[in-house]
């Protein structure tokens, strides 16, 4: 038998005879074959999940930094001929340069004889901080208890290293000194944790503080002077009891306020210093340390109206009296013999501490008091309250400032008895003057006038002058405090140059920043204050 393959039922079947060769080629349909697959099962028997997600692939880290290092110069070496051709370019022409040298010596040497005589950067100095342009209250400190007596700050003064201010309290319109009770404060401005109306140091004081006085090395020890006529040392250390020295109710001490207090240099005793007051009574003492806690007379002056020069008359006063009474004074900065008071009279006086002549009549005191007055100087129309004598250069430092009850401050020179210069500041008094540490030609000045100033149409209390801008006008002027309330004192820190202390009538001490305008020295300013001076005087 014969079989054949069918291809669509993939079956063997029984050949049968062979048709016709057009029949083999005729169209047909046979039914289709199934095919099982294995694909799904054998996927299913691993547990495969239907994913897109290729296998997990392995990651290995490895260091890029080899484990040992080369160094290798890069600079190439330099051949011999290079050598030879470099030394030979710096070579030095001396014999040319001598004569050069010799050709323009005479020349170079005038040059410089030019500019060592030059005084084009006299008193420049290189600033480089920021420029600021505004005045600015930095601190308004205030003893509350002072305030609720209506007491008054009538001194204020920095200590040694300019960020202590201190302040006095009392009375200058008036009152009881042996049953009212006052304060010195003490302010730290650098603590952290400064209140300004909570003082670092409060010291109770039975009678009226009129004046004070940092010592000028030792930032501990201050110095001053009572209504009473006393002075006191206080050690702002010693909390619990701060009195070091005093000079106690003897017959040598004041029997008027006293309205200064400075510190002296011992020369006889080296690092000790000595203390001068002044007062109403007409005396000048001078007051040296005592082991016991005592001050002791050293030395003392008589302000005697009949032994004053009579190149100006003094006003009021009558033939019957004598004493003339002291309010102010200043010491010269070249010359430590010579100083400026301040009288009641209205006159300032230039004083000599090397005077012989003794005081008339006698005083009780335990050392003989002498007459130091030399010149007196044109004078104001009322008391005058404040003198301070110039601190520059030896050519300006015969130059003072005084300021009264009048208003007016006047710019003498030691030289003449006439101001050079006469400002109407305020229509009411004038209570301080002071000079700028660090500027020759700007001053401050504390008024009693608290509402406009109809000559200038400004409102303030504390002027701050600069010769440099005006010679007639101030340049700034601060309102103090609200109201008619005048300002008693103020004071330059001459540390931190920048900063101003003032003390009103309402018990409160400000603390003004300056702008550099005031505190920055320009050139010549010595040289134009002189020709100013100058000016006037022809």
């Amino acid at each position: 038998a014969r079989f054949h393959g069918n291809r669509r039922s993939g079956r063997w079947e029984p050949a049968g005879p062979r048709p016709p060769l057009a029949a083999m080629f005729a169209d047909g349909t046979a039914p289709g074959a199934d095919v099982e697959s294995l694909w799904r099962s054998a996927r299913s028997a691993r547990c495969e999940a239907k994913s897109c997600q290729t296998e997990q692939i392995s990651t290995a880290e490895t260091a890029a930094q080899s484990h040992t290092s080369r160094d290798a110069a890069v600079q190439t070496d330099q051949s011999k001929d290079a050598v030879q051709d470099f030394q030979q370019e710096v070579q030095v022409d001396y014999t040319s340069l001598l004569s050069f040298l010799q050709r323009v010596e005479d020349s170079v040497i005038k040059e410089l004889s030019k500019n060592w005589k030059s005084h084009a950067f006299d008193g420049f100095e290189v600033n480089w901080t920021d420029q600021n342009e505004a005045v600015l209250c930095l601190h308004t400190l205030s003893y509350p208890e002072a305030q609720d007596q209506n007491l008054q700050v009538t001194s204020v003064s920095w200590n040694a290293t300019g960020s202590v201010v201190a302040c006095s309290y009392g009375r200058l319109d008036g009152g009881d000194w042996s049953t009212e009770k006052s304060y010195v404060c003490t302010w730290n401005l650098d603590r952290r944790g400064l209140n300004p109306q909570h003082p670092d140091l409060v010291v109770d004081v039975p009678s009226s503080v009129m004046c004070l006085a940092f010592h000028p090395s030792q930032p501990s020890l201050i110095a001053g002077g009572l209504f009473s006529g006393e002075l006191v040392v206080w050690d702002t250390s010693r909390t619990e009891d701060p009195v070091i020295w005093r000079t106690g109710m003897t017959d040598d001490t004041h029997t008027d306020p006293v309205y200064q207090v400075n510190w002296l240099p011992d020369a006889k005793h080296g690092n000790h210093s000595r203390l001068l007051s002044v007062s109403t009574d007409g005396k000048i003492l001078v007051w040296r340390e005592e082991r016991d806690g005592r001050l002791a007379l050293a030395e003392g002056f008589a302000m005697v109206a009949q032994q004053i020069p009579r190149s100006t008359q003094l006003k009021k006063f009558t033939r019957g009296e004598t004493a003339v009474g002291v309010t102010s004074l200043s010491f010269s900065h070249f010359d430590p013999c010579v100083f400026v008071v301040g009288v009641e009279g209205g006159c300032s006086l230039k004083c000599s501490t090397a005077a012989e002549t003794l005081a008339l009549p006698p005083t009780g005191n335990s050392v003989p008091l002498r007459a130091p007055a030399e010149l007196a100087f044109s004078p104001h129309g009322g008391p005058v309250y404040s003198v301070s004598c110039s601190p520059f250069h030896r050519r300006v430092l015969n130059l003072f400032l005084s300021c009264g009850t009048d208003g007016q401050v006047h710019l003498h020179s030691m030289l003449q008895t006439q101001p050079l210069i006469s400002l109407q500041l305020s229509k009411k008094y004038l209570f301080c003057v002071r000079w700028s540490p660090v500027r020759p030609l700007v001053f401050a000045a504390a008024s009693g006038e608290g509402n406009c100033n109809k000559c200038f149409c400004v409102i303030g209390d504390v002027y701050l002058f600069d010769f440099e801008k005006s010679s007639q006008k101030p340049a700034v002027s601060i309102k103090q405090a609200a109201g008619e309330h005048p300002v008693y004192c103020l004071e330059f820190n001459t540390k931190q140059t920048r900063l101003l202390a003032a003390g009103d009538a309402t018990g409160t001490v400000k603390v003004w920043q300056l702008s550099s305008d005031f505190t920055e020295q320009g050139p010549r300013e010595v040289n134009c204050l002189e020709q100013l001076a100058s000016e006037v005087t022809d």
